[in-house]
């Protein structure tokens, strides 16, 4: 189940330096055969500037513009395994971005709600995925850490940006046995972590180690 329209096998360069990226993310411990086939599916460098697509497979974060970046892939595929997506899920992405990880979402769930902040960031994400084919996906700007109640409750949320604490609206419109994955902390110290929803009043909280992101921005974040 997905939204993004397969394609026929990828000839050149680019092609073959995501196959060993792909092949790289199972060495460095990324098991889930839907997750690597995702990975393996979404062209990451057709969604960095273009000055950067020869970077585009390394694993680091890149410039978007707006202050904003596309999350090292190593993370993004870290943070996606965790959510332990089986593909009937609908899913809240904080923080568009680039559309990358949404685009791997959108592979991996039957459907993504995904929040932006940013006008252009949020319009040039949609363009990207509709060039990707992705029918599953629908991009909203607003604040993230609101969420987005009239979709709730979802089984999945992911946050794509690091605020002082994971916000309590998204907590609330986490579904029963739903999982959240998301950095927070103190800036420059921030710790990813993974929330279950056990029942409607109780939260198991697991550390996914350290790690750095760009400041979430809301009401339930840091103030902007």
């Amino acid at each position: 189940m997905g939204g993004l329209q397969q394609r026929p096998r990828e000839r050149g360069e680019h092609g073959l330096v995501r196959r060993r990226f792909v092949e790289r993310l199972r060495r460095n411990g990324i098991r889930d055969p839907r997750v690597l086939e995702a990975f393996a599916q979404v062209r990451r460098h057709e969604l960095v500037p273009e000055a950067l697509r020869g970077r585009a497979y390394a694993d680091t974060p890149l410039p978007i513009g707006e202050g904003q970046t596309i999350s090292a892939p190593g993370i993004v595929a870290a943070m996606t395994q965790a959510l332990e997506l089986r593909g009937d899920e609908t899913v809240l992405e904080v923080g568009t971005g680039s559309g990358y990880q949404t685009a791997i979402l959108s592979r991996l769930a039957a459907r993504v709600i995904s929040i932006e902040r940013v006008p252009r960031l949020a319009a040039a994400a949609r363009r990207a995925l509709d060039a990707f084919a992705v029918t599953n996906v629908v991009v909203h700007l607003g604040d993230g850490t609101q969420g987005r109640p009239a979709d709730a409750p979802y089984d999945a949320i992911v946050i794509t940006a690091g605020g002082p604490e994971i916000p309590e609206p998204l907590l609330g419109q986490l579904a029963v046995n739903g999982r959240l994955v998301g950095p927070c902390g103190p800036r420059g110290a921030q710790e990813l972590v993974r929330i279950r929803r056990v029942s409607l009043r109780r939260f198991a909280r697991e550390s996914l180690g350290a790690c750095r992101f760009v400041d979430l921005i809301g009401a339930h974040g840091w103030v902007g």
